[in-house]
């Protein structure tokens, strides 16, 4: 199921958004959001009819890696390659970033030198410090301590792809409720209108300061937030269910401590079997299959994980776009519906 795809001139707001930075979603308000999903509707469908759509020709991401990518710099790249751009990837050893060079001058040396930046960042700090300095758009790539937002955003769109609406379902997040994604997830979703169930332990539950930000939107999009320690009653009112890897770079005495506390929360069959007829399975990948979920699970009908990932190129196509800008409405007479919204 595929939502309508918007019409293109018909996007609010976007020109706006020029020159902004994405540190977190939860400095857009939820229309700007809304735009940036309809934005995304509407070059995904563009895509489907050529690939090649060079709004941002001549224009530069310079593209920061402390820590391993596969789906975020490799649909970062070949999304600025589709529009018409050109993506570098810089990666400790590469640059001097947190060496003899603060993050303050590098970002003001990046910024003299290509349109945005893309940032994965060991530590939020070093993000905020970027997004202080820097005098073009800054991307949160994901840092480890806190969030993912183009993931979450990304999710989001993928969900109103398979739904057709994102107000009033019920996601349920099950495990690793303190992860990076489970704050992200939250945060987004709630803003968005969709409720939240966090399913965890105690000890990886997400933090208090999350738990607020989430609440406040619930506020204000009439969504709802719970947390709990039972999968079970998590699942069984969700429209999606999410989970996420339980480690990723820890030592072994640690992975063995949260292969402990986390089994109950495996996302398998038996689980599967009190959730929502109908519900959908998320996870953003890299999986570690067997262990926050089954095979079963992952590949079978009820996942749209594929979408999910191959949704985070159309969903940064847009977000690229729409913070970068353009100067003038393309020629190209297929570009030029887009065009005239970010333009206005």
């Amino acid at each position: 199921m595929s939502v309508a795809v918007p019409r293109p001139a018909a996007l609010p707001g976007l020109a706006a958004l020029r020159g902004r930075h994405f540190f977190t979603d939860q400095d857009y308000t939820r229309e700007e959001l809304l735009s940036l999903l309809d934005l995304a509707a509407a070059l995904k469908a563009l895509y489907r009819r050529r690939p090649l759509t060079p709004f941002l020709e001549g224009r530069s991401l310079a593209m920061i890696f402390e820590h391993p990518s596969t789906r975020t710099r490799i649909s970062f790249e070949a999304g600025m390659t589709e529009l018409g751009g050109h993506a570098q990837c810089l990666r400790p050893g590469e640059i001097h970033l947190g060496g003899h060079e603060t993050v303050a001058d590098t970002a003001r040396v990046i910024s003299r030198l290509v349109d945005a930046i893309m940032a994965r960042t060991a530590f939020h700090a070093t993000l905020a410090e970027l997004v202080e300095h820097a005098t073009v758009p800054v991307i949160n790539g994901l840092t480890d301590d806190y969030d993912h937002p183009v993931q979450s955003m990304t999710d989001a769109f993928t969900i109103l792809e398979h739904c057709g609406t994102l107000e009033g379902l019920t996601c349920a997040f099950v495990g690793k409720c303190a992860d990076a994604m489970g704050t992200s997830v939250a945060l987004t979703m709630t803003r968005l209108g969709s409720s939240m169930v966090m399913a965890a332990p105690p000890q990886e539950q997400m933090t208090p300061e999350v738990e607020a930000l989430a609440r406040a939107n619930c506020a204000q999009s009439g969504a709802t937030l719970s947390l709990t320690e039972d999968p079970v009653a998590a699942v069984a009112q969700a429209d999606v269910v999410f989970t996420v890897g339980w480690w990723w770079m820890q030592p072994e005495d640690e992975k063995n401590e949260l292969r402990r506390i986390l089994r109950p929360y495996q996302v398998n069959e038996a689980l599967w079997e009190h959730g929502k007829p109908g519900a959908r399975f998320m996870h953003c990948l890299p999986a570690i299959r067997g262990e926050e979920v089954t095979d079963a699970i992952l590949d079978g009908s009820a996942s749209i994980v594929l979408d999910e990932a191959e949704n985070r190129k159309h969903f940064q196509k847009a977000l690229l776009l729409a913070l970068i800008g353009i100067e003038k409405l393309p020629a190209d007479p297929d570009l030029r519906e887009i065009g005239a919204a970010l333009l206005r």
